[in-house]
């Protein structure tokens, strides 16, 4: 099974992948405010590769639930100076996590060569030409509703079947729209527009989604599900998101999205030097 993301190729099965989490926001719910400059931003980029991240993943408008939606213009203002300077010194793809077809056309130009969508373009046209005409990867995330509504009943009558059917609905129509099936990657979007047994039921299916041919990513990292569980704040949620992480490896998870690159990359290499052993 192959990723392709412009120039960027990743065969499967190899070690996971780790996507580092770039917050270029005031209001992220982990990180706000801590990297909302270009120069902060660029410098934690570079400490997250060098802890050994394979992707970067930047984002400009925060996703957390109830969160205010930021307009085209700040949110480039926000991630295409950082993308700029990134694009020109470093070796990893950058990942620009947007829903909004302009911003990721100038990201794309700026550097970027994948689009990290949580909407999954559901009614997008624009967003998905884009896609099938800059050959960028794609990663197409389960949502119920918006940030601003996710939260406030989500409701299913079978969690992983109706997700499960999300994903091979969207596969077919991306691939109707252009999108070559190697630019995709599946997202079962936890804490979007799920409650705690939502999210439990999913990272219990997770081996599920596996074997719809396209790589898996899990995005685990200091949700607020960990919090529902353990009690712990946000900024006490690491070992919860590694358990997280080092399950979804077991079940052969292709791609963890992290805060905690350095944890996260240890954690994951010790799981699969075990289970490699089998």
């Amino acid at each position: 099974m192959r990723w392709r993301a412009c120039q960027f190729k990743f065969i499967f099965p190899r070690p996971a992948l780790v996507m580092g989490v770039l917050n270029v926001t005031p209001d992220s719910f982990s990180d706000g405010g801590r990297f909302s400059e270009t120069e902060a931003a660029v410098v934690r980029a570079r400490q997250l590769i060098e802890q050994g991240c394979d992707i970067l993943d930047i984002g400009g408008e925060s996703t957390r639930p109830g969160a205010a939606i930021v307009d085209e213009a700040e949110e480039l203002r926000r991630v295409i100076p950082v993308i700029e300077q990134l694009s020109k010194s470093i070796s990893v793809p950058i990942s620009i996590d947007t829903s909004k077809p302009a911003v990721a056309r100038v990201a794309i130009a700026a550097g970027a060569s994948i689009v990290n969508d949580i909407a999954a373009a559901r009614a997008d046209r624009e967003m998905r030409r884009l896609v099938a005409e800059s050959g960028v990867g794609y990663i197409c995330m389960h949502m119920q509703g918006t940030p601003q509504t996710m939260q406030a009943a989500p409701h299913y009558d079978s969690i992983v079947d109706e997700v499960e059917a999300f994903f091979v609905s969207q596969i077919a129509s991306l691939e109707s729209s252009g999108i070559h099936t190697e630019q995709i990657v599946l997202d079962v979007g936890i804490g979007f527009g799920k409650t705690l047994t939502h999210n439990l039921d999913l990272l219990a299916a997770l081996r599920r989604f596996t074997v719809l041919g396209r790589p898996v990513l899990l995005g685990a990292s200091r949700k607020s599900f960990i919090a529902q569980i353990t009690g712990a704040p946000t900024d006490s949620r690491l070992a919860g998101g590694l358990a997280s992480a080092s399950w979804a490896v077991s079940q052969k998870v292709n791609i963890i999205r992290t805060h905690d690159v350095t944890e996260t990359v240890q954690a994951l290499r010790i799981i699969e030097a075990i289970t490699g052993r089998d």
